[in-house]
């Protein structure tokens, strides 16, 4: 943000100078006659915008007052597989009841990356779920109740070749880089104490385990013969819902899940070698419900994924899939940090409604949500894919066979052939669209939470031509100003309240980093007054905050302890996302045993951001103090040190 700068060095003043200039010219790259621009793509809660392209705003120099999204594409994190949904039996039911030519449409709607929104992940049932068209529910095994079929000879996906798998080699053939991800809701009923699809447990039978193992093998091997090669695979969906409401499930322990995954890891590897294996594949905390009809004697078992990775059957595990039905996003960071070594997937989420609820309302309510929480939310919390759930259904919400009578798809399709485009397929295509598998999250400050506090909310990715893709999203039911730094380039946007937009932009020198951020790890923070939270203010997370809880006064101070002595040429100070909060005078020192102080610069701020930048400076312990007086409390977002 813009400053002026009194005492320190000619050095410090230039440099401080040549930060916080405030021209309006845009950036231009070394070497090129324009400036860099970044295109934009806007999806309105009113339906008045849906995935249009907007003006491009070129990138300038110099500052900006308003809460600032800094893009750091040094600091990168999980590379991203797919965006998408599942060809359900009840999706491939209600495509296929298309003319050709209109299937042909929708499906390019869907999967084509240029003319459509390129989705490119799905999630196939390996068997029957709630969402089917059929008059019983199946699996590929079903043999007659009281038989058996331990060689598999009744084993057959001919279900799946009259309508599922035709739409799916046409999905890859539109998009060649499409990951498939396969989950069963219930192995053949044979195999289970229930005797039915629907509920009960796999027989506790070292033959059963062998016997439910190579049935998904078969499945991998059949899906591949028919030219749909299966990338992942779950051995079993929700496996803590125990009393599925008249479909398929499986209640599944994690003893019986390990016993499973050791048995299919060997087969897996030697059959189809590029199969990973996902495990748990549920919500993010485990439902009150599920821990309630948990048998008298038994754990609930509410720590279910770490037990798996903490197991001898980790070993085949590539990592953990997730679903957003109950508990929040942060769950899958919690157990990234536990297994740091094994991947995040998200799933499954569906838009789900009152049966009164109106169109209108419907459409907002589902774009604000999944733009925070599935697009944004899971994202930003480790998860190579974004997965919602049936990609098409009627306008009744079906075909389905129990299960939910509320969900919806990214397509309507009407009996007379209208394809109406739900809230799942923009926010799936602000992802699908403009970030391409392979693609890496990059840091990204943002100030919104998946709980809703009223802020902008992003997350940013580098593609692997270099280019880079910003999701960002308002929180708020009113416009919010923002502004975007890459380097030393910044452009400003107003996004309409609730609204969802994609920024994207080109590998060009002119937005290269100069300086790499500092690891805070191990630091700490003391303030005066305490206020709310200093350690928020060296937490990366710029939608927590330190707040001085009273007005500014001279005096007030924001102290960290980096916890040894750390060289760096710039200082971040970070006021976050509510306007007015920021120093506004200040001063930094800087010392090296926490009691003798040297003072690096001070000065006066107008803006959220204040960049301070240095000669090379190595210090132990920074002060932040306040030098004015102001009615506005003072907050601290994020301290950030660079060199």
């Amino acid at each position: 943000m813009r400053r002026s700068v009194r005492g320190g060095t000619v050095a410090v003043l230039a440099a401080l100078l040549a930060v916080t200039g405030t021209s309006s010219a845009g950036a231009t790259a070394p070497g090129s006659r324009h400036p860099v621009s970044a295109r934009v793509w806007l999806t309105t809660v009113d339906g008045a915008e849906l995935l249009r392209e907007q003006a491009a705003v070129p990138f300038r120099t110099g500052a900006s007052d308003l809460p600032t999204i800094v893009v750091d594409p040094l600091r990168s994190y999980q590379a991203m597989d797919g965006f998408g949904a599942s060809i359900t039996d009840s999706s491939a039911t209600v495509l296929s009841g298309l003319s050709p030519a209109a299937r042909q449409d929708a499906l390019r709607r869907l999967f084509d990356p240029v003319a459509g929104i390129g989705v490119s992940f799905l999630r196939q049932p390996i068997g029957s779920s709630d969402f089917t068209a059929a008059a019983q529910h199946y699996t590929y095994d079903d043999v007659p109740a009281g038989a058996t079929d331990f060689d598999l000879v009744h084993f057959s996906i001919a279900h799946d070749e009259a309508r599922i798998l035709p739409l799916l080699r046409q999905a890859r053939r539109l998009n060649p880089r499409l990951t498939i991800l396969a989950t069963p809701w219930s192995a053949p009923a044979w195999m289970k104490t229930s005797g039915s699809l629907v509920g009960g447990q796999l027989k506790d039978d070292p033959a059963i385990y062998r016997a439910y193992a190579r049935y998904l093998v078969k499945f991998v091997q059949a899906y591949a013969a028919a030219g749909v090669p299966v990338d992942y695979l779950t051995v079993q969906n929700e496996p803590q819902n125990r009393a599925p409401a008249a479909y398929p499930g499986v209640d599944m322990p994690v003893a019986q899940q390990a016993k499973v995954i050791e048995a299919l890891g060997p087969l897996l590897r030697a059959a189809s070698p590029h199969t990973r294996i996902l495990a748990y594949d549920h919500n993010w905390s485990t439902h009150p419900g599920d821990i309630d009809s948990t048998p008298p004697g038994r754990s609930p078992e509410t720590d279910y994924p770490y037990q798996l990775l903490s197991g001898p059957a980790a070993r085949w595990i590539a990592g953990t899939a997730f679903h957003c039905y109950y508990g929040d996003p942060s769950a899958q960071s919690a157990l990234h940090e536990a297994f740091p070594d094994k991947g995040i997937w998200f799933t499954e989420c569906s838009g789900s409604h009152g049966p009164d609820d109106p169109p209108a309302k419907f459409f907002r309510d589902t774009l604000v949500w999944h733009a925070r929480t599935i697009a944004i939310g899971t994202t930003r919390n480790w998860a190579r894919s974004v997965v919602n759930w049936n990609l098409a259904l009627d306008p009744t919400g079906g075909p389905h066979l129990g299960g939910c009578g509320t969900c919806t798809g990214l397509l309507t399709i009407g009996a007379d052939g209208t394809v109406t485009t739900n809230a799942e397929y923009y926010t799936i295509g602000h992802l699908s669209k403009f970030v391409q598998p392979g693609a890496v999250r990059v840091a990204s400050t943002s100030f919104g939470t998946t709980g809703w506090n009223g802020q902008i909310m992003d997350v940013a990715f580098r593609n692997p031509d270099g280019s880079t893709a910003l999701v960002v999203h308002n929180e708020n039911d009113d416009p919010r100003s923002f502004a975007v730094a890459v380097g030393d380039r910044i452009f400003e946007y107003t996004l309409p309240g609730g609204a969802l937009a994609t920024f994207t932009w080109p590998a060009d020198p002119s937005l290269r980093p100069r300086l790499r951020q500092l690891d805070l790890t191990g630091a700490s923070a003391t303030a005066s007054p305490v206020g709310e939270s200093p350690a928020a203010a060296i937490d990366g997370d710029a939608a927590t905050r330190w707040s001085s809880g009273a007005g500014q006064f001279p005096g007030q101070y924001l102290q960290l302890d980096l916890g040894r002595a750390v060289g760096f040429r710039r200082v971040a100070v970070d006021s976050g996302g509510n306007l007015g909060d920021f120093a506004r005078g200040w001063q930094l020192s800087a010392s090296d045993d926490g009691t003798t102080w040297r003072t690096l610069a001070t000065g006066t701020a107008t803006g959220q951001l204040s960049n301070v930048d240095l000669p090379y400076t190595r210090a132990r312990h920074l002060r932040i103090t306040a030098t004015a007086v102001a009615g506005n409390w003072w907050s601290v977002s994020d301290v950030r040190l660079y060199r």
